[in-house]
């Protein structure tokens, strides 16, 4: 089956790739889709996925393909195992970020021990692949080396973020940020063209779609009159204690770092703050991560005295 890679704006390179290696008949065992998040790879593997499985009816897109097998990362409770959406419906409180687990690869082994149903192979997408701890690597690179009849595909950000030794047994298919034109061209077709009104959002998203629609829903989620005082920054001191202790109320961690991004990118773009102050939020971004004590560090950046 050829692939139909029309739904995929830009990324000539990757598909032509994967078109040749479809129209040759020398598909590898193993494929590495490089590239920022939200440019494509998922769609670009759902594509090429469809046409080694001669998917004509998307089975694999609907996760029902008995020879197709997705791996995402998870998070675990109760040792009980939850996708990001998962733990979401039922609630579950997220101590760290979700990973593909060993227990998750060694269903990789389990599922290519028997031969394809339906299709000439087995197809398996381990989407985040960056997110297996070493172990769970290990364990790949063990089934990578007798794969069988089956091809393993590996979504992630960068070729280092990898081991070495998965990289060396996968053909890399590199992914590029889009350009002006394919990046307004996706949001128009996935009718977000109103992130286009916000020049912030797109500086962010660096020629991300993907990042672009999800840093939108983001600031969608912060308060509007949180963001507007932010911006305008206090001008005295009870004010600035009073916004810091209102902005940690509302807002969780991952929330106010993402606000000090956007408040960088506004004072940027208008010229607005001081050398120093862009200073100080990148600052207190590090503080957050390193888990200071939320309201001090939005106390200590919104002092007057600070901003120059």
């Amino acid at each position: 089956m050829t692939p139909d890679f029309s739904s995929l704006i830009g990324q000539s390179s990757a598909i032509e790739l994967l078109m040749q290696a479809i129209v040759r008949d020398r598909v590898a065992p193993a494929y590495l889709f490089a590239g920022a998040n939200g440019i494509g790879k998922r769609l670009a593997a759902q594509c090429f996925i469809q046409a080694l499985l001669g998917d004509g009816d998307d089975r694999a897109q609907r996760g029902n393909h008995p020879d197709f097998l997705l791996i995402e990362p998870t998070y675990l409770h109760q040792n009980k195992r939850y996708s990001p959406a998962e733990a979401e419906a039922a609630g579950v409180k997220k101590k760290s970020a979700p990973i593909v687990r060993l227990d998750q690869i060694r269903e990789i082994a389990v599922f290519l021990s028997r031969p394809p149903l339906e299709s000439d192979r087995s197809v398996v997408l381990i989407d985040q692949a960056e997110t297996m701890p070493e172990s769970a690597a290990n364990a790949l690179l063990k089934t990578l080396e007798e794969p069988g009849r089956a091809t393993i595909i590996l979504i992630a950000p960068s070729p280092e973020s990898l081991l070495p030794t998965l990289v060396s047994r996968s053909q890399r298919i590199p992914f590029y940020r889009l350009s002006q034109a394919d990046f307004c061209a996706v949001l128009q077709r996935s009718d977000q063209g109103e992130i286009l009104n916000q020049p912030q959002i797109v500086d962010l998203a660096q020629g991300s779609p993907g990042d672009a629609i999800e840093q939108w829903q983001k600031l969608q989620e912060i308060p509007p009159e949180i963001i507007q005082q932010a911006i305008q920054r206090p001008t005295t001191v009870p004010d600035a204690l009073r916004l810091a202790k209102q902005i940690t109320k509302a807002l969780d961690a991952e929330s106010q770092v993402w606000l000090l991004d956007y408040l960088q990118q506004v004072y940027w773009r208008s010229g607005s703050a001081s050398t120093e102050v862009l200073q100080q939020l990148e600052k207190s971004k590090d503080y957050l991560r390193a888990y200071v004590q939320p309201q001090l560090v939005w106390e200590v950046t919104l002092m007057p005295n600070v901003q120059g």
